[in-house]
């Protein structure tokens, strides 16, 4: 019997352990998928002493079914399409282009809420370990790891607590390493895996954000006095 996760941050805490091995490597860092991808990002950023930052991904809606993907697209126009549910389902040229406007301006609108100012991390030679709260039709992971290859980083790593099979197996083949706790065959949808699973909101986002941020602030910080001090 396939586990069910008390919420994002048992699910968090539980594949932390799966990655242990990458604790407190300079060359690794936890990209979070915004929205419900950043409290299970955040619980293993902090459980491996590893920085936390976010790659922001959209799921373009099938028109009619809004909660199946027909693709996704990330920052930087990266875009990746479903073309099998694209043909099954006679979607044009013009839905599929009005979608994907759409969904780049709410990435533009959480660049703007989320990161503010911040620069975009470094990915060049890195190990970047990319996390959501679940695996469905995987369209979204797949621009993600899409971004972070083109970002430049040496190793990519999917780590996520629940997916459909078919889903992990496709994105397996893509990456260095997946990283995925439960697979039931009755997928059905992620939540179903959660006992708790309400909606991750901008603001619990933002908090968890600063306190991440401001961490790894304090780290660096105190890591340069350090070295200063060594030199003196």
């Amino acid at each position: 019997m396939h586990r069910q996760f008390k919420n994002r941050v048992h699910a968090g805490k539980l594949l932390a352990l799966a990655l242990a091995p990458y604790a407190c490597r300079p060359d690794a860092l936890v990209l979070a998928l915004p929205r419900g991808g950043v409290p299970v990002g955040f619980t293993i950023a902090r459980a491996l002493g590893l920085a936390l930052d976010l790659l922001l991904v959209r799921k373009l809606g099938l028109p009619g079914y809004e909660e199946f993907a027909m693709g996704a697209i990330a920052s930087g126009g990266v875009r990746v399409l479903n073309m099998e549910a694209i043909r099954e389902h006679r979607i044009g040229r013009e839905q599929i282009d009005d979608a994907c406007a759409r969904e780049q301006r709410e990435i533009a609108r959480r660049e703007r809420q989320y990161r503010g100012a911040r620069a975009e991390p470094e990915l060049a030679g890195r190990t970047a370990i990319l996390v959501d709260d679940g695996l469905a039709t995987g369209s979204t992971m797949c621009a993600a790891v899409r971004v972070a290859r083109e970002r430049g980083a040496e190793r990519i790593v999917v780590a996520v607590p629940v997916g459909a099979p078919d889903s992990c197996a496709a994105l397996a083949s893509q990456v260095d390493e997946l990283v995925c706790l439960s697979q039931p065959a009755n997928f059905g949808a992620v939540g179903r895996w959660y006992r708790q699973f309400e909606q991750t909101g901008d603001e619990e986002v933002l908090d968890l954000l600063a306190i991440a941020w401001r961490d790894q602030a304090r780290a660096s910080h105190s890591s340069t006095n350090a070295s200063e001090r060594r030199q003196s």
